[in-house]
């Protein structure tokens, strides 16, 4: 039973590896341990622990009904789940459904026997505790870092994962995913279900009232869902809606006097819990251990409120990890946090003031000690590098604990404190650092400039030796003596720490006149008089020295392990004869007591050597690692075991007292309290440091280890089967037990500990630390590390003469008189040849020709083993060097070593062994070294052809470029090379970087442009011409500039052209087609690009036609003017632009093509505008127009027109540059294009027209829908034509057209007479093939009828005069044509209803009519104008 106690640091990064039950007891996951602790508003204690998992525990949950609230669920990285009753802390049931590492689990608020867990691969298992049913889903494949159950709906469950995405599934439906929540980018931390059911307590935008479109995670109105990420961001969800309804983003808060900054990368954990009855309150945890409370009804931006802003202090000082409430018994509500400083705190959830801390340890403890002077003040060392300084006897505080990290950067493994000053506490840590700590103050700590090499374990207090006690007579002074795991003691004077320690093996060296090797110290005690000091060594030996000249009185010899600890008995209110009592234990589990009054009362003449005890205290079943004497009573020790007892004993009677089991692991350190003499403090390896009674213990003596139990069985059966029934003396024992069997059960133990200990908790940010058990030298050390690295043992170069050492100890000892009669006789014994034979090994140890026939022997023999590496090794170490070249060469088996060596053969050797070592590694594959070494022997070239037949071209070239001038051809040769073989291989720009190195700007540009893609396009140009190449350059930049242009990037494609100034012609038509795709957007006939950059100027910006608009623009911009010379005159402009080609016009080219092949005719124009050149004008106007029309895009080619001849004359080109047209000089083309514009006007009239007489409805193009918009239409049409269409009343065009069209129907009838015919010869009657027969039916309907009177003659006779008809033509009308002479007639008579047309044009309609409308539609639709 015990009293208070230090717990085990909470795992850190875990969701929820800590949680409260109803009745306020909270359960704790620390390391493999779930620790628990009785909560209240005042005060808490731990309770006890929960012990069986392998690994960490990564997550822990109460059940939350109130009839099983005693029972808990735990996780682990060991992949178990297991069920206990924290009542009675046992273990109910054991799962194991994962097959990875557990990271979650919980158990579900809705359902008194659902539990889930997941693990990292994203496996979600659900756990029935009643039934011990699994049910196994796996919603996403990814890492699962937190999950938590709705408490409304056992189905729903809300599952978070590393990368940011949060899952709800419905468990009813296998695991179904309902929603998948995106908005965070990193972990998510930590999940949080709003306690009350509904979606209508926070405040929410309109939107989010919105039907939902899914089926909520929880019951039918859904409920809030809160998520912390590392994004640093809190996020609100609707699971009713699937989405996210409010973001929180975390305060940055100003702490120790400065700010965070938002720009630095902080590491986070981010918490949230969402208090039961609160359901618009929720806390979260902030960047530097901070808790929040946030207000989300509250409007504004600041919506949270501090937890801990009472006083200085409250709040935890590092990320908090994880938070859990419970409403008490008295009716408050506290909340207890668990964070990444090792603290436990309990919050009030009404005052946000914190009520207690709860320190904890992260590591073992090594050493605790009370101060002489301050009574309850005591001190622990500890593995987290931390030092703690606990006032035990603070009545306002129970946990009353300060913590010192300053100048410690490793585990503290010893502390003393001084005798006299208050306060002054020494230290020694696990890096050989001695320091003392003023814990009275601030300061850092003053640390000694001697270090020890390896873990210090043990710090006195003592006076001073000499040299340090010269001068110091009459003075109460101390000195520091630290003893360390190298085997030295060093004596650290105190008030010069930066002063150079002073090793007391020099004193005792000289004083005693010792000659030979001290045994290595382990530890020593200064009797509390200062008088004599005692020494325990590493054999197992104690010396007892006299102050101050370190005089020898006695040696302990009843030891034979390594000295863990010493201590002296106490000098005040005990009988004399006990002063003298000094109390040892070691490795080999008993504690001896040795009385030394009489030898230090009556100090020998030499020094005596004791051999038996004064009392032997038996029962610990492991090494003993620490001993107290009690300060109360008289021959009353506790020592501490690695069985993981405390054992109280009465010495003088060498009776056990009590003895205590509380803790979970071996025991480090043991401690008599000053204050209370029923009262022990222990510490060990779980992490823990407990207070315990010793009157209140249940057991009096250790139990017996089970493995040393096993160990002994297993040792009894192997003798006895060995003995063959015969009958050997009894084999010595200690305590009980045999004597090697304590050595390997201390071995079993430690080793199991180590590994344990490598697991252990909170070691996630840095690499796992193997503690080192305390007393560890470097020979006894090894024995209680893990064999975790285990290396191959080296095979012996010299195995014969080895063997021979390995015979039995008979033949060993005549060895050695062997030996001595070869040395020293001058008749060695008969047959006896030193390195031959059975006298093999003594070659070692004679002359030198024994040493070469030993070696002649071992070589054989390796050379039988196949061991040739050691049989060059062996004529190396003899001298013949080039033998052992020659051997390794022939087996292959050359070296860096033996190369380094070749030169001392001579330089011939050398060269020939690099050349054999070149071939070896070139057959191993490591080319970069077989070339190095053939630079060695100034072989370039071939160390070159290397490089480069491995293709290896990399290296090759920066040899040759270290190597050999700049103009060498073998480096362009390589560079080409190279470039092949990268650019096969698609690396193009690497192989552009080859041609560029190799002088081949061409082929570089070239390489780098077969991407064709924008940029590659773009950069080659650039490429070729900043190398000169102008042309390739050109044609480049115009191949890119085209590309980004047909992606409507037009901003890019200027950018191109503008670095190649003679392709200014070219930018000025990328100008003419971004403003025309402008212009045709704006109007609504051209649906806008999706990814497009335009120029500020690409808009008409009020102009009346598009050429006035362009030409001010080329000015402004583009400094283009009547007056520009040079390459930038028009003329050279327009010759460059001539050069430009573009294919047939067709009506299957994109719409976005077409406009860039039209601008190219209409830049012309443009430019042919600007020199005068109206003949050329127009016919570059016409071929634009043509081949907007020619695409079959009627609104386009309208808006088109009226764009550039908005009143409809094509005479009139610009009003504000007074620009008439002479239409004289290209008559045909004019002609045709005006009679383009008159068409598109013709049809502007007519759905006008269709309008007033059709009513508003009939409105296109969202014209105005009221009556004044009615009445405004009926007006302008009942003004006549506002054009001239005599111009589309063309008879010449008429007659062209019907000469075509009875061209097409006469070739459509031929070509049905010959398929007829050729069906007819192959025996294919209609009634043969019914399918063909419909085809061809509907094909030939036409000439049925009159396939008597025509024949195939008259059709090719009719053929012939068309043909002739149309040559007569003029070629100008056949070059320019106009619109469909007779649809227009139809559509001027039609208008003629309701607008006025003169007589002149109707009557010359209607002729034209009667006279080129022939076909039966045509017909049909004139009967009402021709009657």
């Amino acid at each position: 039973m015990r009293e208070r106690s230090l717990p085990a640091s909470p795992n850190w990064y875990s969701s929820r590896c800590s949680d409260v039950s109803s009745s306020g007891l909270l359960g704790v996951g620390a390391k493999n341990v779930i620790y628990l602790i009785e909560v209240s508003a005042a005060s808490c204690r731990v309770t006890g622990e929960l012990v069986g998992h392998r690994d960490l525990v990564s997550g822990f949950s109460f059940c939350q009904h109130p009839e099983q609230s005693h029972i808990c669920v735990s996780s682990s990285t060991d992949g178990s789940v297991r069920f206990w009753d924290s009542n009675n802390k046992t273990l109910i049931r054991k799962n194991a459904p994962h097959q990875s590492p557990i990271s979650a689990v919980h158990w579900s608020p809705a359902d008194k026997n659902l539990v889930v867990s997941g693990d990292e691969k994203g496996v979600v298992v659900c756990h029935w505790f009643h039934t011990d049913d699994t049910a196994i889903f796996f919603p996403e494949p990814r890492t699962i870092f937190c999950l938590t159950c709705s408490p409304h709906s056992w189905k729903s469950v809300a599952v978070g994962y590393k990368d940011g995405m949060i899952v709800l599934i419905d468990i009813s439906k296998k695991g179904e995913v309902i929603h998948r929540l995106r908005g965070h980018d990193n972990e998510i931390h930590s999940l949080a279900w709003s306690p009350l059911i509904g979606e209508d307590t926070l405040y929410t935008t309109s939107e989010d009232h919105d039907a939902t479109n899914g089926v909520s995670a929880g019951e039918e109105s859904g409920c809030f869902l809160a998520s912390g990420s590392k994004d640093q961001t809190v996020r609100i969800w609707s699971t009713a809606k699937g989405k996210g309804v409010m973001t929180l983003k975390l305060p940055f808060l100003k702490r120790r006097g400065s700010a965070v900054d938002p720009g630095v990368k902080e590491r986070i954990w981010l918490n949230v819990h969402w208090p039961k009855g609160r359901a618009t309150q929720l806390v979260s945890s902030c960047f530097s251990g901070e808790l929040a409370m946030w207000d989300l009804a509250k409007t504004g931006k600041q919506k949270w409120s501090l937890f801990g802003t009472s006083s200085e202090g409250q709040n935890h000082s590092r990320i908090v990890f994880n938070m859990s409430s419970v409403q008490l018994q008295d009716g408050r509500e506290i909340l207890i946090s668990t964070s990444m400083d090792r603290e436990i705190k309990c919050w009030d959830m009404d005052s946000l003031s914190c009520c207690w801390t709860l320190p904890t340890l992260g590591g073992h403890v090594y050493t605790l000690s009370f101060s002489p002077v301050g009574v309850g003040c005591l001190a622990l060392g500890v593995g987290d590098n931390l030092i703690r300084v606990w006032n035990t006897l603070s009545t306002q505080n129970q946990y009353d604990v300060r913590s010192f990290w300053q100048g410690i950067k490793s585990k503290v493994t010893a502390l003393a404190w001084h005798p006299k000053k208050e306060g002054s506490l020494a230290f020694g840590t696990d890096d050989g650092k001695v320091g003392i700590y003023d814990v009275f103050s601030n300061k850092p700590p003053q640390i000694s400039s001697s270090y020890h090499r390896k873990t210090v374990y043990t710090l006195a207090w003592g006076p001073p030796v000499p040299p340090l006690s010269f001068g110091a007579e009459g003075k109460q002074s101390y000195s520091l003596y630290s003893c360390a795991g190298e085997g030295i003691i060093l004596q650290h004077e105190p008030a010069r720490l930066n002063g150079e320690a002073s090793d007391i093996d020099k004193l005792i060296r000289d004083t005693n006149n010792i000659q030979h090797k001290l045994s290595p110290h382990t530890d020593l005690s200064w009797k509390p008089d200062g008088k004599v000091v005692a020494i325990g060594n590493e054999d197992g030996s104690i010396d007892v020295y006299q102050a101050p000249s370190l005089l020898l009185l006695c040696s302990i010899q009843q030891h034979h392990k390594i000295i863990n600890t010493l201590r002296w008995h106490h000098d005040h209110g005990a009988a004399p004869e006990l002063h003298c009592l000094l109390a040892s234990g070691s490795s080999n589990a008993i504690v001896y007591i040795h009385d030394l009054r009489s030898v230090i009362e009556n100090p020998p003449e030499s020094p005596a050597v004791l051999t038996e005890p004064y009392r032997r205290l038996c029962g610990h079943t492991a090494k003993i690692t620490s001993v107290a004497w009690s300060p109360h009573h008289s021959g009353r020790l506790v020592t501490a075991s690695y069985d993981g007892t405390a054992q109280v004993w009465d010495v003088l009677e060498e009776a056990a007292v009590s003895n205590y089991r509380g803790h979970t692991g071996y025991l480090l350190c043991v401690d008599w309290s000053p204050a209370d003499p029923d009262v022990i403090w222990t510490g060990g390896k779980d992490f823990t440091v407990q207070e315990w009674k010793v009157s209140q213990q249940e057991f009096t003596k250790p139990p017996k280890g089970k493995k040393m139990v096993m160990m002994q069985e297993k040792k009894q059966k192997k003798k006895n089967k060995m003995a063959s029934g015969s009958v050997g003396p009894a084999e010595p024992k200690i305590n009980g037990e045999p004597a090697t069997e304590g050595k390997q059960a201390e071995q079993a133990l430690s080793e199991e500990d180590e590994e344990e200990e490598v697991r252990s908790t909170n070691s996630l940010e840095s690499p796992a630390v193997i503690e080192v058990p305390r007393k560890s030298t470097p020979a006894a050390k090894l024995k209680d590390k893990p064999d975790l690295m285990k290396k191959k043992k080296p095979r012996s170069m010299l195995p014969l003469s080895t063997s021979m050492d390995h015979r039995p100890k008979e033949e060993l000892l005549q060895d050695c008189l062997t030996l001595a009669s070869v040395k020293h006789s001058s008749a060695p014994p008969a047959g006896c040849v030193p390195g031959q034979g059975d006298y093999i090994h003594l070659g070692l140890f004679h002359d030198r020709e024994a040493l070469h026939r030993m070696f002649e022997a071992e070589e054989e023999s390796h050379v039988e083993a196949g061991h040739y590496d050691s049989v060059v090794y062996l004529r190396l170490w003899s001298g013949d060097l080039q033998g052992a070249l020659q051997l390794a060469t022939e087996r292959g088996e050359l070296s860096d070593h033996l190369l380094s060596i070749a030169p001392m053969a001579g330089f011939e050797v050398w060269s020939r062994t690099v050349e054999a070592f070149v071939k070896q590694l070139c057959l191993q594959e490591q080319f970069l070294k077989a070339a190095s070494h053939l630079l060695s022997i100034n072989k370039l070239y071939e160390a070159v052809d290397l490089l480069r037949s491995n293709k290896l071209y990399r290296e090759a070239i920066a040899l040759v470029k270290a190597r050999l001038p700049a103009d060498q051809p073998l480096l362009k040769d390589l560079y080409t090379c190279w470039a092949a073989v990268l650019e096969k291989d698609g690396h193009l720009s690497a192989a552009a970087k080859c041609y560029l190195g190799a002088g081949c700007s061409f082929d570089a540009a070239k390489v780098i442009a077969r991407k064709n893609d924008a940029p590659s396009l773009r950069t080659a140009a650039d490429l070729a011409r900043i190398s000169g190449e102008e042309v390739l350059g050109q044609t480049l930049a115009l191949r890119c500039a085209k590309d980004l242009a047909a992606a409507q990037d037009w901003v890019g494609a200027q950018g191109v052209l503008s670095s190649q100034s003679p392709l200014l012609a070219h930018r000025l038509h990328l100008c003419v087609a971004e403003l025309l795709a402008a212009a045709l957007e704006d109007s609504g006939v051209l649906a806008p690009a999706s990814c497009v950059s335009t120029h500020p100027w690409a808009n008409l910006n009020g102009y009346n036609t598009f050429q006035d608009r362009a030409r001010d623009i080329w000015e402004e911009e583009f400094n283009v003017c009547l007056n520009s010379a040079g390459d930038r005159s028009i003329s050279a402009l327009l010759e460059e632009l001539k050069s430009v080609e573009t294919p047939a016009r067709s009506a299957s080219i994109p719409l976005r093509q077409v406009l860039l092949y039209s601008s190219v005719h209409l830049t012309r124009s443009l430019l042919s505008w600007l020199l005068s050149d109206d003949r050329r004008l127009l016919t570059e106007l016409w071929q634009a127009a043509a081949w907007i029309g020619d695409s079959g895009h009627f609104e386009v080619s309208a808006t088109f027109c009226r764009l550039l001849f908005p009143e409809g004359d094509v005479r009139i080109f610009s009003r504000k540059h007074s620009t008439t047209l002479h239409l004289s000089e290209a008559e045909a083309e004019a002609g045709s294009l005006q009679a383009v514009v008159c068409y598109h006007r013709l049809y502007e009239c007519w759905w006008r027209d269709s309008v007033v007489q059709n009513g508003p409805s009939f409105c296109i193009n969202d014209e105005p829908n009221d009556q004044a918009g009615a009445a405004e239409l009926k007006e302008r049409c009942s003004q006549g034509l506002d054009f001239e269409p005599s111009a589309l009343l063309s008879e010449p065009h008429a007659t062209c057209q019907a000469a075509q069209r009875s061209v097409r129907e006469t070739q459509e009838r031929l070509s049905t007479m010959v398929l007829q015919h050729s069906r007819v010869q192959d025996g294919r009657t209609d009634s043969g093939n019914q399918q063909e027969g419909s085809q061809s039916q509907t094909a030939t309907s036409d000439v049925e009828q009159g396939s008597e009177e025509e024949t195939f003659l008259s059709l090719s006779s009719k053929m012939s005069k068309l043909q002739q008809t149309l040559e007569n033509i003029p070629n100008t009308i056949k070059m320019f044509p106009r619109p469909d002479v007779v649809e227009c007639c139809l559509v001027l008579l039609h208008l003629d209803k309701s607008s006025s047309v003169s007589d002149v044009l109707r009557q010359q309609a209607k002729d034209l009519l009667q006279k080129y409308g022939t076909s039966l539609p045509v017909l049909k639709a004139s009967r009402g104008f021709l009657t």
